[in-house]
């Protein structure tokens, strides 16, 4: 079995078929699946799957686009939302530097603030990091987010910096991506990350793997992620998935 750790399945794009693309990522062997709810519409939604299906996990925070929006009430529902028992981790939280909605200085802000509910609490933190690395290491450091551990999602940075971020007591997550052509990093990532820190996932419904590159992603594409990931270690699925099951269900304390 593999877990796939990163969905959004909570996504609009699922609203006609949800339970039809949970059933063909079980009969892929994808169970259990993390969802991850990112502003009140979609961590509203996560919830409600959570306590809808048995192997459906949440992952709920406020990711940094919409940081701009995000008040001290918004903060206060995320941090209650710990205690509920299916959330298992708190993000997407970072930084995101590609798009300009929100200005740097308040995605800081609300980046640390939630930081220090996972601390509070005592939660491993999903991280986004788009064009904006430096950032989001130096601030995971000043914070001391290496108390709680977390992943990384979607791995985007270099081979040179998986150190650094294993030093924080991070996971490496990998997804659609190591599979395209000419992805030389996520590649050389995939064979040089330890293999006790290594996660997969799908970032569904984007990111698709190939060979379903324009089309919708979805939980039981994480089974193309692995296979790759697997031949890039000359290791067998098998193990490859054993591994990466093993390891998601360490960080996100799954039964």
């Amino acid at each position: 079995m593999l877990i796939d750790t990163h969905t959004h399945i909570n996504a609009e794009q699922f609203n006609e078929d949800v339970e039809a693309t949970i059933e063909r990522a079980r009969a892929a062997g994808v169970s259990p699946m993390l969802v991850v709810g990112f502003d009140n519409p979609t961590i509203t939604r996560a919830i409600e799957l959570a306590e809808t299906y048995e192997d459906i996990y949440a992952i709920v925070g406020w990711h940094p686009v919409d940081a701009v929006d995000c008040t001290e009430a918004d903060l206060a529902r995320i941090e209650t939302l710990m205690d509920h028992p299916k959330v298992m981790a708190l993000g997407e939280i970072g930084l995101d530097y590609h798009w300009d909605k929100s200005p740097k200085d308040v995605q800081q802000r609300v980046f640390r603030q939630q930081i220090a509910i996972a601390k509070r609490t005592n939660m491993p933190i999903v991280i986004h990091n788009r064009e904006a690395t430096a950032d989001v290491l130096d601030i995971l450091e000043e914070e001391h987010a290496e108390e709680v551990g977390g992943v990384f999602h979607s791995y985007s940075m270099s081979v040179e910096l998986l150190e650094r971020c294993l030093r924080l007591n991070f996971y490496i997550s990998l997804g659609g991506p190591v599979t395209f052509k000419n992805a030389k990093v996520p590649k050389a990532v995939a064979q040089q990350v330890p293999l006790n820190r290594l996660l997969v996932e799908t970032d569904c419904p984007y990111l698709t793997p190939t060979p379903f590159r324009g089309k919708r992603n979805e939980p039981a594409y994480v089974t193309y992620v692995a296979e790759e990931i697997a031949s890039l270690r000359d290791m067998s699925y098998d193990a490859l998935a054993e591994a990466t099951t093993a390891n998601a269900k360490r960080l996100f304390r799954l039964p």
